[in-house]
């Protein structure tokens, strides 16, 4: 039921319209909610991503003799390069989708205060 109403919901927000207007020339642009959406998120999941695979280099460093049951093909060359692409991605998304990316960072940084209370108050619990 839960998928039937994520993608019925998915339906509204690709039907939507959204009507822009250029400031400086006054175009009237038409696009849809979830383009919109979208710029929000990907930024913010591209930082996660780069933390992601970034932590294969810290726990290389941190605990070279930990088991590994799943190895990162074509490491350090490979993450590297998705590091790099992936923060050319957001580098451009911050320079010309500022006005859609900059809301999806500022939701990711009200969570980091929301993490740190939870933390604190799981360790306490502890």
């Amino acid at each position: 039921m839960g998928l039937f109403l994520q993608g019925v919901w998915a339906g509204v927000l690709v039907l939507l319209r959204t009507r822009l207007v250029d400031a400086t020339t006054g175009a009237v642009s038409y696009g849809n909610l979830y383009g919109v959406l979208l710029d929000y998120v990907i930024f913010a999941v591209l930082i996660f991503y780069v933390l992601t695979i970034g932590g294969i280099f810290v726990l290389r460093r941190k605990r070279p003799d930990a088991e590994r049951p799943y190895r990162a093909w074509g490491y350090p060359v490979v993450p590297i390069l998705y590091i790099l692409t992936a923060s050319a991605i957001m580098l451009i998304l911050i320079l010309y989708e500022t006005q859609d990316t900059w809301p999806g960072l500022v939701i990711v940084m009200v969570g980091v205060p929301v993490y740190l209370v939870w933390s604190r108050r799981s360790l306490a619990s502890t």
